[in-house]
């Protein structure tokens, strides 16, 4: 992406006042999308953003700058703009000697997709609206979106890093309106992975188009939720974004040493359920979360935080590794060139367990059955949440009956990890993406069917 010496050149003229440390990110992005609403293609966009960021750390204080231009002229002004930052008056010139190293990909990508014709992918759109239309006449509105992205970067820093990573993800959405006697009903599916154009090799955008008609329809029927603390059975991968926001963000290491984490001081201690074993996984292959390198230079890896309900670790970035003398957990992260990295998540997830799904469903006397979370809302610092679910069933006598209405889901996520009382043999994951201090970034969170022997349900029944 941009020439070695002119790496090092740019490296050693961000040290020039005294800085302990500096990077380099570069980035080169590319992304199109393509929309349908109304049995039309409305959108059909393509775009590409190329810049640099220059970090230079000086004991607790950050100078960063970044540009649009990679010319070396422009790149030397961002090194001395991030090194001027840290007040520092003057250094000694230091050599920078960089070490380029191959991280080899988690898997490959076959077709990169912005080599598919644009027709192509909008033909997707098409089939998938035809699809979800053919589900019931009470399909009123549908909207379909593809979208993919290719992200190159190259990551260098005064301790003799270089390394550069490609990224590629492919998405596609259906939303599908029902529209009956209890008013209009939405039904969303999204899958989406880091791979390229292949994905519709083994996904059917016709699939898709009937699970979100069937998910509109299905709420056609539905009844109010009831309301109290209730058993909760969580279909695979429906309970993914509670346990992230709930439990992993408090996990992440600058709102650790920030105080705002409920799990602050608890490594070594019971902190779930001892059938409970969560993962962060960036090598996870495929998922939505995963890549080579993360945006600090550092390899993906593989780490667990808690096993069998014993906390073991945080996630870290380089910065509060460096602090603490460990190594990052490949966990540093940025939504652009134009942001500074801080400790993100990737794939977070539970463990599959031993138990047949089916089994979890006979064991609840009465309860709810949540097929899919929708958005929600936690703080770290108590660990307190409240879930929307926007497709969930009631359990009675051992059988998932009828189908509820839109409810929430309020408890705090400490004490939900510790009344998990069954975990399944099965597992799925949803992809999404997640905001921290106004920066996105693409991650993936998943779990197998599992059972909290209470949580609260604030349904509408006998209101």
């Amino acid at each position: 992406m941009i020439d070695d010496g002119v790496v090092a050149r740019t490296l050693q003229a961000a040290l020039r006042r005294g800085g302990d440390f500096a990077e380099l990110f570069v980035e080169d992005r590319r992304s199109s999308s393509a929309r349908l609403d109304d049995r039309r293609v409305e959108e059909l966009v393509s775009g590409r953003e190329r810049g640099a960021g220059v970090r230079v750390m000086r004991g607790e204080t950050t100078g960063y700058a970044h540009t649009a231009d990679l010319s070396e002229e422009s790149l030397r002004d961002a090194a001395e703009a991030a090194a001027a930052a840290t007040r520092a008056s003057s250094g000694a010139d230091r050599v920078v000697a960089l070490d380029r190293r191959d991280v080899p990909r988690p898997h490959d990508v076959r077709d990169v997709p912005e080599a598919v014709d644009k027709a192509r992918k909008a033909e997707l759109l098409v089939r998938a609206d035809d699809a979800a239309r053919s589900a019931g006449s009470a399909i009123s509105q549908v909207s379909a979106t593809y979208a993919d992205s290719r992200r190159r970067i190259l990551v260098a820093n005064t301790e003799g890093v270089l390394v550069e990573d490609d990224q590629v993800r492919t998405r596609f959405v259906v939303q599908a309106v029902a529209v009956g006697d209890s008013g209009l009903q939405t039904g969303v599916e999204a899958p989406g992975l880091t791979i390229g154009f292949e994905l519709f090799d083994e996904l059917d955008p016709e699939d898709v188009g009937l699970l979100a008609a069937r998910r509109a329809l299905t709420l056609l029927d539905a009844r109010p939720a009831p309301s109290g603390r209730l058993p909760v059975v969580l279909r695979r991968g429906a309970g993914g974004v509670l346990f992230h926001e709930a439990c992993g963000h408090g996990l992440e290491a600058d709102l650790v040493a920030k105080d705002a984490s409920v799990f602050r001081g608890r490594v070594g201690e019971t902190a779930a359920s001892p059938l409970v074993t969560l993962v962060d996984d960036g090598t996870l292959a495929r998922e939505w979360g995963t890549y080579a390198i993360d945006d600090e230079g550092a390899p993906a890896r593989r780490n667990p935080l808690i096993e069998d309900g014993v906390l073991t670790d945080y996630m870290w970035d380089h910065r509060r590794a460096r602090k603490e003398g460990r190594s990052p957990s490949g966990n540093g992260r940025r939504e652009t060139y134009q942001h500074l990295p801080m400790v993100r998540m990737t794939n977070t997830y539970l463990l599959p367990g031993e138990t047949d799904p089916d089994a979890i469903v006979a064991d609840t006397d009465s309860g709810i059955y949540c097929a899919q979370l929708g958005g929600g809302q936690v703080n770290t610092a108590t660990g307190d949440f409240v879930f929307g679910m926007t497709e969930a069933y009631l359990i009675e006598h051992g059988e998932i009956t009828h189908p509820l209405r839109p409810a929430n889901l309020i408890g705090n996520g400490p004490e939900t990890l510790l009344h998990i009382d069954a975990v399944g043999n099965d597992f799925g994951t949803w992809p999404g993406t997640c905001g921290k201090f106004g920066q996105g970034v693409p991650v993936s969170a998943g779990q197998p069917t599992l059972r909290v022997t209470e949580l609260t349900v604030g349904g509408t029944a006998g209101e």
